[in-house]
């Protein structure tokens, strides 16, 4: 069983965001939060197709400026990046297909055992 990711309370630079190479999903919550408790497991099986994809959690909430400056208003919110660049965003998603989905879109093709 996959080790449990919490909300990082760290709270990255968006310079550092903007800068990062390749496909990382950006996942904007708190670990007190019953939707993004519900969301976990759904983000985490579709994220298991998708090794190669960095999944950054961060603790969002008042006073939290990196979630201000992607807009979110709802936890947990996803936001896929490529290169920096926002290509998709998925909001309380319940539904791992709807995840595989964007993450297909970062170009991050899905890791295959056949």
């Amino acid at each position: 069983m996959a080790m449990e990711q919490r909300y990082d309370e760290q709270q990255p630079a968006r310079e550092d965001i903007d800068s990062l190479d390749g496909p990382v999903v950006l996942d904007f919550g708190t670990n007190w939060c019953g939707y993004c408790q519900a969301s976990r497991g759904p983000v985490e099986e579709a994220l298991a197709d998708f090794p190669q994809v960095r999944h950054v959690m961060v603790e969002d909430g008042r006073g939290r400026p990196l979630g201000r400056s992607f807009g979110v208003k709802l936890w947990p919110t996803l936001v896929f990046l490529r290169d920096g660049q926002e290509v998709a965003r998925l909001v309380r998603p319940t539904d791992p297909g709807a995840v595989r989905t964007a993450l297909a879109g970062l170009g991050a093709g899905s890791a295959s055992t056949d």
